[in-house]
This record gives C-alpha cells, structure tokens and sequence, in this order.
C-alpha cells in the first residue's frame, strides 16, 4: 500500500491548513446543517472532555469532535493534577494544606494572568474538581514522596511538583506537596484520561473521531451557529488512520522524522478521504483543541527563541482552535509564552553541580521547577545551560541512574548525557576551554559555589547548602543542556491562547465584547497557567476552564464585556484575600530569586510587531452564503456543499 512508503525527499508537505475563513450563513437555512446539537465541543482531550461531561450534567445535547482519538496532549502526559486546599488525599498523607495557602503560592507563580477573584475561585474549588475527577473514575491515591523531584517513581503519588520548598515561595505560603498524579505506571496520562473517555460514553455523548474542524458557521452578526468539518471516511480508512496516528506518538521523542512521515501519512488521508459536514450548535461551541506546538512556522513566528526545542504534545496541536478563533475576531494573549523543561533533576547530583551561561555565570537555583530553569535560560540566557559537574558528582549520577531509583525515561536520557554529551577536563583551565565559557569568571564562579557549599557565604540564588557539592578538585565535566542541545533535548509547550470571560469562559473580540456563541477551554484559552507553569497546573486549568465553558455553555451564560474584570487590572503578584479573609503581605521578589520577574520585558527593540506576521493574527476572509446563492469550496466535492440555500 502507497501509504507506508516514505516520502519523496524535498515534497511538499500535505498538511492542511489549522483553520479556514469563516463561513455565514442566515439561521433559517435549515439544509445546511447534517446534524443539531446544544453544545459542540471541539476536541476531545482533558479540556474538551471535562466540558463536554459537564454540559451533559446541566443538561445539553453534546457533541465531541476530535481530529484524531481523543486523548490530546493529556493522554500522553504524566498524568498530574494540581490540586490544594486540603484534599483527601493530602489528608491521608499527613499533609495540612488550605485554599489560602494554595492561592498565596500560586499568587506569585500566576503572576496576575488572571484576575484574584478567578485564582481565588480557582484554588476554593480545588477539592471539589478533585472529587468531581474520582466521581468520574480517575484514581488518585496519597502516598507522598519525600524528596524534591521532578516527577516520582512509581512508589508514589502525590509530590511537590513546583517551587514550593523554594525561597521566596516558601516565605510567601506554607510549603506543601500539591501534585496529585494518577495512579498508574510510568507516565499515567492515560489513567487519568481514560476514566473521563468511559464517562463521556457512560452517559451517551455523541462523539466523532477522525473529525478535523475546518471553520466556524457564523450568521450576519457574527454569532457563532455551528462547525464544518471533514471526516474520514468510516471502515479501513479511519482505521488504518488511527493507527498511524498512534505509531507517530508512540516514535516521535525517538525517531522524529519516522514520525513526521507517518503525519505527513495522516495527512493525505484526510484529504483523499474523509466527507465534509456541518453540525448546528444550538447554544455554543466550545474551542479545546490544544495548544500550537505542533505547528512550527508558528512557533517561528511567534516564539523563535523555543522554535529549536522539542515540541510536547501531539499533531492536534496545531493551533486550529486559537486560529478558529481569530477568523472570526477573537483576541489572544500571551501566544509568545511557551514553557521550556530543562528538568536536570533526577539524578539529585546533576543538581547538585552548577548550569551556567556563555559568559561562565550561574543564574538560578539548579533545584528549582525545570520550567523556571528553562525560561531563565531561554529568556534571559540566550538558552545556553551548561552543566557543570565533577568526577564525584558524575559517580553519585550513575549510581542515582540505577532502575528503582528513577522512571526509565529519566534514568535513559541522564545516562545517555553521561556518556555522550560530556566534556572531560582535568582542571578549570581546561574546563574554560571545552566549554567556551572565560576562564577568569569561570574561577570566580567556582569559588563562589564551593564557598557556599561549604557554608562559608550565602548562596545568592537562596541554594541550601546541604544541596551543594563543593568542587574543588577535577576532573570536570560539562554538558550540554541548552534549548539546541541535540542531545539534551528541552520539551516545550505553549501556554498563550484566546482572551475569554473569566467568569463563562466566553471568547472576548480583538474589539470589545464577547464573541456569541464562542467559548474557549485548556490551551485554547489564557488561563491560570499561561505565565508560568509548574507541573499539574495545566491538567488542572483544563478541569476547571472546561467544567466552566461547558456548563456555562449549556446554561446560555453571557456577560457584557463592562461587567467582565480584565486580568491585566491584577497586580503582577499581589495578592488580595477574599471577603472576610486575612492574608499577611507577600515579599518582593528580586531579579536573582526567580526566573523571569519581568515577563513584560520580553519585546525586543526592532523586533517585527505581532500583527505584521502570519502568525497568530492570520488573515482570513470570510465565505458567505446568502439565500439564493451558491458557494464553492477549493478541494471539496460537488453536492451538499456547493448546493443552493432557500
């Protein structure tokens, strides 16, 4: 069969475009529509699945529509839920946590991307969300993990999974572990996915697969009346389609181009077969279809500085709904926020030596949360990170690499690193040359580390002694652990999307007001981790953002846009207490504490305004269809399509 053979080299690729022009058409035109539901749900993966099971509790016809299998970039993820406040599960463990606690740390994390009532309302529901999540079958359980990591063995299932330990979070609110992971092997994105897939059919929601969304239908008034979409044809062509899909996820961190062949596959696919329909959402739709890693001449566009990092994610990340969106006048924000994970933790002995920059500088706390190290490296770094250990440290990390001790896919690449990517050198002389780093300061930071490891001078970036290795003899190696590093590679994600009602979820217009008929959820949508991410926050802003548009979407909820608080009002990380709760002060973060104090600052002089590019702002002109006319579509068949409206 033509389709597992490889493509030709230098060929075009046969991926179609994330979203096209809106189409308008008058709301009595009946026959244009296949299909009728309350609520449309584009995208089945944490965000759409948790909207689509709560706009079926409150009543509404659902319909999902999912390019591929469901599942998205949670399926595939590690399965973590952030979740504070005093759960159950914390309770078990011994651990005490409460909402106001859990709102003063992710105060200085959120950093006023959202407003305080929604951080508020965000960690006051925490508990319920977690409960709601168990009532639908995801399994949780509270055996606490009792020491920093980025993610735990399989011994355990609730962890710090941010900076909480840190200063100066740890002086904001009382530490504590906050990371609920699912119960399952290695990387339980699927134990925590599936349980939500089992619901939605539990409860008969219609969902189609293999369905790509392709544009919005929107009436005069630009309120949106439903989706088109193109569908692949049912039998041995969804089939055989699905399973490439699934042999692309399962390849691309390994084999990356084998990967993009089998997409490129996908692709030609939908286009040679699948059948375009239309389905009318009575109520609204509700955009969840992912972040836009997937889709590279965006990243370039919007992001250069990521664009070398390994995209998280799946194919569905492609933007389309963010694009969808914009085509018919929904804003974005923060589209140039992408999390970068240089987790080098475990081995704990990685972290115990030095990352520095081109010019031989430390600039973090080596145990902080990988995504702050990554944005401290990326945004402030020219994404430089190199690794500084000794022949000490570098045994401590092969015993720490030993199965048991670590997930075999942080255990493969550390010892890949070990072996592959390290520079030896027998002094800091040598040291200065392999690494390309001035030999002076590189001294001066050496003896800066050692005299802190040994207790002898605070640390500046807050680093416990009891953390540190002193290194006062070689040999040394350097490794590289920036963004192009090929052999280090650095996991990035998107965190920007499309501005919405904090309250409903509804997507706010470039021009004021909300867009009717259009909500937003997950990483379709600015949402509580869109500044800075820490891990679960994500999964639990897909919780939370979803449960909103989809029962807001069922109940018909609008705001105005002069009743709706914009989160630009908040302070960048002030915290103000609910009613009738006290909070003390929070300190003042210093440039040398935290990663980016300063995420504003990112403009560059001279650099090509948003607008200017293809990307977000894309320019898209609108089909319309009025009664008596006719409309052809490029590349879709004759019939029910082109055929007139009365």
């Amino acid at each position: 069969m033509f389709y597992f053979f490889p493509m030709a080299k230098g060929k075009k690729s046969l991926a179609p475009r994330p979203a096209d022009p809106p189409l308008v058409l008058t709301k009595d035109a009946q026959d244009a529509w296949d299909d009728e539901a309350d609520v449309v749900v584009v995208g089945f993966g944490g965000a759409g699945a948790c909207a689509a099971l709560e706009a079926h509790a409150a009543g509404a016809r659902v319909r999902v529509l999912d390019r591929f299998h469901g599942g998205g970039a949670t399926a595939i993820s590690g399965g973590v839920f952030y979740a504070g406040g005093g759960t159950h599960v914390q309770r078990e463990a011994g651990v005490s946590d409460d909402a106001d606690e859990m709102f003063r740390y992710l105060s200085l994390e959120v950093k006023g991307v959202v407003s305080n009532e929604t951080l508020r309302d965000f960690c006051d529901r925490s508990v319920e969300n977690l409960s709601w999540l168990e009532g639908h079958g995801v399994p949780f359980e509270g055996s606490l993990c009792p020491y920093k990591t980025s993610y735990p063995t399989d011994d355990y299932y609730l962890y710090y999974s941010g900076n909480e330990g840190f200063s100066p979070y740890k002086e904001a609110a009382k530490p504590a572990p906050r990371g609920h992971r699912a119960k399952g092997a290695g990387l339980p994105g699927e134990s925590f996915y599936e349980p939500l897939r089992k619901a939605t059919a539990r409860v008969g929601i219609d969902v189609e697969y293999e369905t790509r969304v392709t544009r919005l239908v929107v009436d005069g008034k630009n309120q949106v009346l439903g989706v088109e979409y193109r569908q692949v044809t049912n039998g041995f062509w969804s089939r055989l389609y699905r399973r490439l899909h699934q042999a692309g996820i399962a390849v691309v961190k390994y084999h990356p181009k084998t990967a993009a062949k089998l997409r490129e596959r996908c692709f030609q696919i939908e286009a040679e077969h699948s059948v375009v329909k239309r389905v009318r959402a009575v109520k609204g739709v509700v955009l969840a279809a992912g972040g836009f890693i997937y889709n590279r001449a965006m990243v370039k566009e919007i992001a250069p500085k990521y664009r070398t990092g390994m995209p998280l994610g799946t194919t569905s990340d492609n933007g389309s709904g963010i694009l969808l969106g914009q085509s018919v006048g929904g804003k974005t924000d923060l589209m140039d926020r992408i999390s970068a994970w240089r987790f080098i933790n475990p081995p704990e002995a990685f972290a115990r030596g030095m990352i520095l920059n081109q010019n031989g500088e430390r600039y973090i706390n080596e145990f902080m949360y990988g995504a702050a190290v990554g944005e401290a490296m990326v945004e402030h770094n020219r994404g430089v990170a190199l690794l500084i250990i000794n022949g000490e440290l570098k045994k401590l990390a092969r015993e720490q690499c030993k199965p048991g001790k670590a997930q075999w896919f942080q255990r493969a690449p550390a010892l890949l690193n070990l072996w592959f990517n390290s520079k030896e050198a027998k002094s800091v002389e040598e040291l200065a040359k392999v690494a390309k780093v001035p030999v002076d300061t590189l001294r001066r930071t050496l003896e800066e580390y050692n005299d802190a490891a040994d207790g002898k001078v605070v640390d500046r970036f807050g680093k416990d002694p009891g953390k540190m290795h002193a290194m006062r003899k070689g040999p040394y190696f350097a490794i590289d652990a920036g963004i192009k590093s090929k052999r280090f590679p650095c996991p990035t994600l998107t965190l920007g999307g499309l501005v919405v009602d904090e309250r409903t979820g509804q997507v706010m217009g470039e021009h004021g007001g909300v867009i009717p008929g259009l909500y937003a959820a997950g990483r379709n949508a600015v949402g509580v981790c869109s500044r800075q991410y820490v891990s679960g926050l994500s999964i639990a802003d897909c919780v939370y953002s979803g449960r909103r548009a989809g029962g807001a979407a069922a109940r018909g909820e609008v705001y105005a846009e002069m009743d709706a608080p914009p989160a630009s009002e908040a302070s960048p990380i002030e915290a103000k207490p609910a009613e009738g709760r006290q909070l003390e002060g929070l300190p003042v973060l210093s440039e040398r504490q935290v990663a980016d104090p300063s995420p504003e600052a990112h403009s560059q002089p001279g650099r090509r305004a948003r607008k200017d590019g293809l990307y977000p702002r894309q320019s898209l002109n609108r089909s319309i269809r009025r009664p008596g006319g006719t409309t052809r579509f490029s590349g879709a068949p004759r019939g029910r399509i082109s055929k007139r409206v009365s």
